[in-house]
């Protein structure tokens, strides 16, 4: 904890005391966007790392960046300005035999600390525990996890066997866990805990317009991680602009976001423009034709994340373009004022926070844990909110909705939360419906689907338990109406299948 501690105060005492800063020009830059950049890119920032100073990208330059698959690290703050960069993917090609990713970050935004490992929680932990039990060196972003226990097991056209029991939490140097990354399930044991220190200080990285030359490998499940990935709690990302150009009618391997969170906390995206990419379609794991997702914004692994003022170059409506966010194993997500083709949250989230945001052709996507709200938020989907099938369309918390707009292009019915569970499939975890639904002032413009004869709070969720055996769908508590209407003057229903939603009560309203 002591050298921890030491190599902290050192870094900080060099960033508060250097002057000056760093130029890619002082190590070989030509910035003429044609000669190969990044090594002396990197070689800038591995002298700012050293000498704790800033870099500073020169005005009017474009940063041609090859394929040599080289990452610079930042963890200094960082001001591209009005500089470009060009990423030129076009000739990377990806294994055929292994199709391996390409894992190869342009910039990696890290802390001078280093992870560390937590012992004493192998007896386990319980759901909605205060506390790890143990004292830790300073505030830290902390994954447990269970090997022996699978969830997420995915069903469906990309199929497979789940990931190990895990989550993210953020604990004090007490052990105290924060209100907002509460434990979401029982742990029988705990095979592994890792933490990361979360700095004090903020780490800042702002402006450049950058353009990808999207690669030309074959459409398989081999990612792209090509842009600039954010491994540092406490971080402030501004005003980046990025681009996609080069991409083929017919292949091409899909991309991991962009712009990517991974193992932080406490990171702020804002003022950014990102661009979707287009839809490949491949063989997924149950042998079948799969569309891929490829991604240019997303978070993976981490806890108090918000974006602000994001958007994209591409109609938020255009179907030739994948959804632009994506998320897995995170907690307390916050978007405000972002107009996106998506949100999506795959292996989990818990607590969600969405303010003054449209979300286009593929809509709001989840499943989870805890508090989703929404306030003034437009969706174009068909349906508000859909409740992921491929991992069992659950939530467990509550549900609020205000002074939102649903905009359905397409859908009959239209149907405000939905998704699927047959109770044929072992998820590795409990599935269930919300407890706590509240709709305020919510308005369904059924204007563009004027064939629709019915609206429904619910979709069918089909399902039978007693051809499987597993355990049932619990769907259950309370809904509360309050002024939710639509605009043709269609009544809002429950749902086509009525019973499997009979123990909730309704009040505020009626059906």
């Amino acid at each position: 904890m002591n050298r921890l501690l030491a190599v902290f105060g050192v870094v900080l005492a060099a960033v508060s005391c250097s002057g000056g800063y760093i130029t890619y020009e002082q190590y070989g830059a030509r910035g003429d966007g044609r000669h190969d950049d990044m090594p002396a890119i990197v070689a800038a920032h591995d002298a700012a790392n050293e000498k704790g100073l800033p870099v500073k990208a020169r005005a009017g330059a474009t940063y041609y960046i090859g394929s040599g698959l080289l990452t610079a690290h930042i963890r200094t703050d960082t001001d591209w300005g009005t500089a470009r960069f060009i990423i030129d993917d076009s000739a990377i090609q990806t294994d055929p035999v292994t199709l391996d990713n390409v894992d190869c970050p342009v910039f990696k935004v890290e802390s001078c600390m280093e992870p560390y490992e937590i012992e004493g929680l192998r007896a386990g932990l319980r759901k909605g525990q205060s506390s790890l039990g143990v004292r830790l060196p300073c505030r830290s972003l902390v994954k447990v996890e269970n090997e022996n226990h699978r969830v997420y097991i995915r069903k469906g056209e990309n199929q497979n066997n789940g990931v190990p029991q895990q989550e993210m939490l953020v604990a004090d140097a007490d052990g105290s866990i924060e209100d907002a990354s509460a434990i979401i399930w029982d742990y029988d044991g705990i095979t592994g805990a890792t933490a990361w220190p979360i700095d004090t200080v903020r780490l800042t990285v702002r402006g450049g317009v950058f353009t990808t030359v999207a690669n030309q490998a074959p459409a398989k499940y081999s990612y792209f991680v090509r842009g600039i990935d954010v491994r540092r709690s406490n971080v402030l990302v501004e005003g980046v602009t990025h681009y996609v150009t080069g991409e083929l009618e017919e292949h091409g391997a899909p991309y991991y976001a962009f712009l990517w969170v991974r193992y932080a906390a406490d990171v702020t995206i804002k003022d950014c423009l990102l661009t979707p990419h287009r839809i490949y379609w491949t063989i997924g794991s149950a042998g079948i034709p799969a569309r891929m997702g490829s991604y240019d914004l997303g978070a993976n692994s981490s806890v108090n994340v918000r974006w602000e003022n994001c958007t994209q170059t591409i109609d938020i409506d255009d179907p030739s373009y994948w959804g632009l966010f994506t998320s897995n194993h995170c907690k307390n997500l916050t978007m405000e004022h972002c107009s996106i083709s998506r949100f999506d949250a795959h292996m989990g989230v818990e607590n969600v926070t969405l303010k003054d945001c449209v979300f286009g052709h593929m809509g709001m996507r989840c499943v989870g844990f805890g508090r989703l709200y929404m306030e003034n938020c437009e969706v174009h989907y068909r349906n508000f909110i859909l409740l992921r099938d491929d991992y069992g369309s659950s939530w467990d918390g509550e549900v609020v909705l205000k002074s939102c707009t649903h905009k359905p292009y397409s859908g009959n019915p239209i149907t405000l939360i939905d998704g699927a569970n047959n109770g044929d499939h072992d998820f590795g975890y409990t599935c269930c419906l919300p407890s706590s639904i509240e709709l305020h002032d919510f308005l369904v413009d059924d204007r563009c689907c004027e064939a629709i004869d019915r609206v429904f709070l619910f979709g069918t969720f089909s399902r039978d338990v007693r051809a499987s055996g597993l355990q049932p769908y619990p769907a259950s508590g309370t809904i509360l109406l309050d002024n939710a209407r639509t605009l043709s003057g269609k009544p809002l229903e429950l749902s086509l299948n009525p019973g499997l939603f009979a123990g909730y009560t309704l009040t505020g309203g009626r059906f």
